[in-house]
């Protein structure tokens, strides 16, 4: 394993941010971190990034315990912050030379690295353009080739696409998986978006500090099995209504959740007629759909993701 966490804890003051938070990343991995915002993934994202000592717990990032030396770990991180850290003032070589500098980079090898990543980023037409002409998308990618000027093996990314739009977003995630593939590079990244999350060879659902589940995203969504079948109750009927109609009709599991009653089932055509046919004036609406992340956290947590208590 390239990263060991073991029962991290933070509190600011009384408030408890991560309650013994434990995983392992494997080398070569995009491990994703997925959890509303007031979840704990920034604070775990700092702590990782050696900005903020845990209350308890341990890590160790490729042999370098957090306890150590802090210069030490961050020779081996790479780090993208969730807002841009590049000088607007500057131009695109000017801030990946200012970076090199401060790891010790020089002369010949500097600009010879420089030289390299511009090109793998394709930057070189705009090397020399300044940092605040960029779109979004491009300067995503300066921060990318600037995190890994120093050739770390692990690259912490907090929110790295808030902001980009959907095209940029996607384009950043080719780029990440090739570099992924090609130097076995290990990403560890945090996101409040299902779409992104999806990018994660292995995922870690988060909550109020704690870790509710951890597998593949297939593998995390299988765990809901078969279809998902929202209904949406008639007029004058609660969804809870609905809902425990269901469970008494059709002896299965219902539950209400914002307003709807969903059900979990094998066969959800077959069920989704066969309900709209046995409770007539019951029913005003109903859709179905294969289980998303989305769905695995409301089975872990009770509620939709962007519904989940800040801590």
């Amino acid at each position: 394993m390239i990263l060991t966490v073991n029962n991290l804890t933070h509190a600011y003051g009384d408030r408890p941010v991560l309650r013994g938070l434990s995983f392992d990343v494997e080398r070569g991995a995009a491990f994703g971190i997925l959890g509303p915002n007031g979840c704990g993934k920034s604070t775990l994202f700092r702590i990782l990034a050696t900005l903020l000592p845990p209350d308890a717990g341990t890590a160790v990032i490729d042999g370098a315990p957090l306890s150590g030396r802090s210069s030490a770990v961050r020779r081996k991180l790479g780090v993208i912050f969730q807002s841009s850290t590049l000088d607007g003032r500057l131009s695109v070589e000017e801030n990946l030379i200012a970076h090199g500098h401060l790891y010790g980079l020089s002369g010949a090898p500097l600009r010879a690295r420089v030289a390299a990543l511009l090109e793998d980023f394709e930057l070189a037409a705009r090397r020399a353009d300044r940092v605040s002409l960029l779109s979004g998308g491009l300067r995503r990618r300066v921060e990318i080739a600037r995190a890994l000027l120093h050739e770390p093996p692990v690259l912490l990314m907090d929110e790295a696409s808030s902001g980009l739009d959907p095209a940029a977003r996607r384009a950043m995630w080719a780029q990440l998986h090739r570099l992924r593939e090609e130097r076995n590079l290990t990403i560890l990244f945090t996101t409040h978006l299902m779409d992104e999350a999806e990018n994660a060879t292995r995922l870690l659902l988060m909550s109020e500090g704690r870790a509710l589940a951890e597998d593949a995203p297939a593998a995390l969504k299988a765990r809901v099995g078969g279809d998902v079948v929202v209904f949406e109750p008639a007029p004058g009927l609660s969804a809870e209504d609905l809902a425990q109609t269901l469970r008494e009709r059709f002896a299965l599991q219902a539950f209400a959740l914002d307003g709807e009653a969903r059900v979990e089932t094998a066969n959800g055509h077959r069920f989704l007629a066969e309900a709209m046919e046995a409770l007539p004036g019951r029913i005003h609406a109903a859709a179905l759909h294969r289980p998303t992340l989305e769905d695995v956290f409301v089975r872990l947590a009770g509620r939709p993701l962007e519904e989940q208590i800040h801590v």
